[in-house]
């Protein structure tokens, strides 16, 4: 039993599976990204800001969300122990795979402060 676990982990680790799965995330942000950008938005548009303000807006605050959603494709694809495996590859093939997926991109901390500069441009859009 414990070679057929092996040879799991061993396919689970593996190149192919890593450029699976960025194939599949880059598939997925665009949509992800449209899903949360949408309503931000609106927003915006209802209260006509600055063209400047909601581009802004809508990119900060639709990207920390789509990030989530990404991390955790790689999270239930590979573990939780094994996704940091799978960061480091993203970074050995940064100009590759891991031109658009940078690790940082995954981080909490960067993330909510997305989150926070996007509620900034909304106060600005709304003030202006």
């Amino acid at each position: 039993m414990q070679s057929s676990g092996k040879t799991l982990n061993q396919k689970e680790l593996s190149e192919q599976n890593y450029r699976r799965i960025s194939w599949i995330n880059l598939l997925l942000i665009p949509p992800l990204f449209m899903l949360f950008a949408w309503p931000y938005a609106m927003f915006g548009m209802w209260f006509r800001f600055h063209e400047f303000w909601l581009y802004v807006g809508t990119f900060c605050f639709a990207f920390p969300f789509t990030m989530t959603i990404i991390h955790g494709h790689v999270t239930i694809a590979l573990g939780a122990l094994q996704r940091i495996q799978y960061y480091e590859w993203l970074v050995r093939h940064r100009w590759g795979f891991g031109f658009w997926l940078r690790p940082i991109f995954f981080s909490t901390r960067f993330r909510l402060i997305l989150l926070l500069i996007s509620f900034i441009a909304l106060l600005t859009g709304v003030m202006i």
